[in-house]
């Protein structure tokens, strides 16, 4: 394939051609990949860039526990669909045991956290409604220890968080957005009990490449290696599993995929009409395989802003107007003039022109703005915003 090929091959498999139009959340999140959430509006924006999905609907999806924040590859938070659940969980228990080593090197005994789990537990399982962090550590009292400096030199300040993330990692408790909201990080703890995964190890392993494989439409070992946090022998046994074949179809370098998507990949073909997309920056179509510069085409690998050029950087800091999977501009939300800023590189089409319309009136009614990350806000924005609107009137980057 040649690069326009590569990538419209990626916007396939990612479901951005319109192949996900009326799917529910579950379903974009089971085809497409799970959405990192890390308290910004992504989650939204790729269920309605796939499938139309308004924030209403994926809300009440989450209210009804169909889809659900959770911590799962490399102890990283996304929000994922319920078929998914145990096993998906699964694979982030030992980042949630990781922190428990921290407590051991400030002193904490493994059964002085057992016990504070266990109070924790039976605290939230008499609750009638769910407890924030704070009313936990109020009801819970002495049983939480403060670790004072060298804590919070370490990231660990008090027990209580290590205790709720041990919980949360097999299933026992959940967070609850205060508001229901996927795009803030406001929670409060309920007890679960999700039943343990059937699915042994070795079986969550390669059941997480067998799905990443078909997310991407291949990836190389590192890539793979990146997103799954597995050793080379665990993602070379994960391969092998199910069966996935290291061929030069998409890329003349070797990518490693499923058979099924060597046969498609071989006959498929880029679309000729334009299929336009605004995506967040933190988008399953560039995070999975952390290749954002592929995404740009050889003309414009040179253009910069900020002072930093766009193909250099491993995330992207803005948000990408896209059409078949090739960036063609760049684009942040201005919550006070309730408009999108942006900068194409070339002057927009007509169906560029509508498709930003069509973003930017289901920013300002359904979100009100739209975060990066948690702490992300208008203020730490403005001097991006303030430089795509310059790029816009002189053409190519400032």
């Amino acid at each position: 394939m040649d690069s326009a090929t590569q990538r419209a091959w990626s916007w396939h498999k990612q479901g951005l051609d319109g192949s996900l139009a009326g799917s529910n959340a579950a379903d974009v999140f089971a085809k497409a990949g799970w959405a990192r959430s890390i308290g910004g509006a992504n989650p939204y924006m790729t269920l309605f860039a796939r499938a139309g999905i308004r924030r209403e609907q994926a809300d009440a999806e989450v209210a009804a526990l169909h889809i659900h924040e959770l911590p799962t590859a490399r102890g990283c938070t996304y929000v994922l669909g319920e078929r998914d659940y145990a096993w998906a969980l699964s694979l982030g228990q030992g980042a949630a045991e990781a922190t428990v080593k921290v407590l051991d090197k400030l002193g904490v005994e493994r059964s002085e956290v057992n016990a504070l789990a266990d109070k924790t537990l039976k605290m939230l399982h008499k609750a009638q409604d769910p407890l924030d962090p704070k009313q936990l550590k109020g009801q819970l009292g002495d049983a939480v220890r403060s670790l004072g400096e060298e804590g919070k030199k370490k990231g660990a300040s008090t027990t209580l968080p290590t205790v709720l993330g041990l919980l949360q990692a097999d299933g026992r408790i959940r967070r609850v957005p205060i508001n229901g909201r996927l795009d803030q990080q406001r929670y409060a703890y309920t007890a679960w009990g999700l039943p343990a995964a059937e699915e042994t190890p070795e079986q969550a392993r390669a059941h997480l490449m067998e799905s990443y494989l078909a997310w991407t439409g291949g990836a190389t070992l590192k890539q793979s290696q990146w997103f799954t946090a597995f050793t080379v022998a665990q993602t070379k046994a994960a391969l092998a599993a199910v069966g996935a074949v290291e061929s030069a179809v998409v890329d003349p370098g070797g990518l490693w995929m499923l058979p099924r998507d060597v046969a498609e990949a071989a006959t498929f073909t880029a679309p000729d009409e334009e299929q336009i997309q605004l995506l967040a920056g933190s988008d399953s179509l560039f995070l999975l395989r952390r290749n954002a510069a592929d995404h740009f085409s050889e003309g414009d690998r040179e253009l910069h802003l900020v002072g930093a050029k766009l193909a250099l950087q491993a995330d992207l800091p803005d948000h990408p107007i896209v059409d078949r999977g090739r960036i063609i501009g760049l684009w942040q939300y201005d919550p006070g003039a309730e408009r999108i800023a942006y900068w194409t590189f070339q002057p927009p089409t007509v169906a560029v022109a509508q498709r930003i319309k069509e973003v930017e009136t289901f920013i300002r009614e359904a979100l009100g703005d739209f975060r990066s990350f948690s702490l992300d806000s208008p203020s730490s924005r403005q001097k991006r915003i303030d430089a795509i609107n310059a790029a816009a009137g002189f053409g190519r980057g400032v």
